[in-house]
């Protein structure tokens, strides 16, 4: 019985160990890569385990490029997937680059991708164009007419830029950029709507895709629209401008006008004050001339009959202005309030 139960033990033991040597080693991976005619051997399996690495990452990976026809090795794959690179994808641009003929080495596909550019897209539109629309652009053109236009912009990968070239947004900046130059240039907005081709040819011929990672096909005008007139607007508004500044100038004149009018009617009432000061005087002097006797009773007598004559000879001139319809009543209260 001890003999039996230790057998089982032992039995048990190789299977567990058996079973975890199969979970380290990838058998079945093995054999799969034999049989598409992979030389893998169990050791580099191994270590790839020991290094952390899946060995299914590579080996899946090696088996399509072997099967493409393409001179690809495990340590070349592996190192790309240490330092962070999609192999299956690398793998995958690599493939549909031979079948389109395109040269393209493993060395520059790794770097594409690892620099965080889609490997694979990149070859499909290095072989497929791809087109790019940009937003609506407005543009005035030299007689003050806004115009809008959208372009569509048809670009292929270039592979050898991909490695820090510019990207679409690039493209669509330039493209707008050349638009707004051609608009702006054009003498009348009924040239642009007449030959919207125009602008395409211009545009195209800035040479737009220098440092970028795309090369221009061609550059296509899909929609031109008039805006709104621009000219006119900023006309309304400079005349606008002008009229608050003219009426500005108008109100501080009219002000210094009435600063002016005030400042005369303080110097009238001044000067009434100084002839009312005046004539104070004139008793004081009369009363002096009488003591000191260089004037008369009768002198004075005299004088108040001139004052009176020359009041009733302006009253009765008052009273004939107000008869023909004057305006000397005025004058002629003033003479009475001076003789009384």
């Amino acid at each position: 019985m001890l003999v039996q139960a230790s057998g089982l033990i032992i039995f048990a033991v190789l299977v567990v160990a058996v079973l975890l040597l199969l979970a380290f080693i990838p058998v079945g991976l093995w054999v799969s890569a034999l049989a598409a005619g992979v030389q893998v051997s169990l050791i580099t399996l191994v270590g790839m385990r020991l290094r952390r690495v899946p060995p299914v990452k590579i080996v899946l990976p090696l088996i399509k490029a072997v099967k493409a026809g393409l001179d690809l090795d495990t340590a070349k794959l592996e190192a790309h997937y240490l330092a962070g690179g999609n192999v299956d994808r690398v793998v995958d641009a690599l493939i549909a680059a031979a079948r389109a003929g395109i040269d393209i080495t493993f060395a520059r596909a790794a770097a594409i991708d690892l620099a965080g550019r889609d490997v694979k897209e990149a070859v499909m539109v290095s072989v497929t164009p791809k087109v790019i629309e940009t937003p609506v652009v407005a543009a005035m053109a030299k007689d003050g007419i806004q115009v809008k236009a959208t372009a569509r912009v048809t670009v292929r990968a270039n592979i050898e830029r991909l490695v820090g070239g510019a990207g679409e947004e690039t493209i669509i900046a330039r493209v707008g950029e050349g638009i707004v130059t051609t608009i702006g240039s054009a003498d009348s907005h009924k040239a642009v709507l007449e030959n919207p081709d125009s602008i395409s040819q211009n545009v195209l011929a800035k040479g737009l895709d220098a440092g970028t990672a795309f090369e221009i096909l061609s550059i296509d005008i899909a929609d031109v629209d008039v805006g709104k007139n621009i000219g006119a607007e900023l006309q309304i508004d400079q005349a606008n401008a002008d009229k608050n500044i003219a009426q500005a100038k108008a109100e501080e004149r009219r002000a210094m006008a009435v600063a002016r009018e005030q400042e005369m009617k303080a110097q009238v009432q001044e000067m009434r004050a100084k002839v009312v000061e005046a004539e104070a005087d004139v008793p004081r002097a009369m009363a002096d001339a009488m003591r000191s006797g260089n004037m008369g009773v009768m002198d004075y007598f005299n004088m108040k009959n001139v004052q009176a004559d020359t009041g009733m000879r302006e009253n009765f001139a008052g009273l004939g202005s107000k008869e023909d319809g004057g305006g000397n009543g005025s004058g002629s209260g003033k003479g009475k309030g001076r003789n009384r």
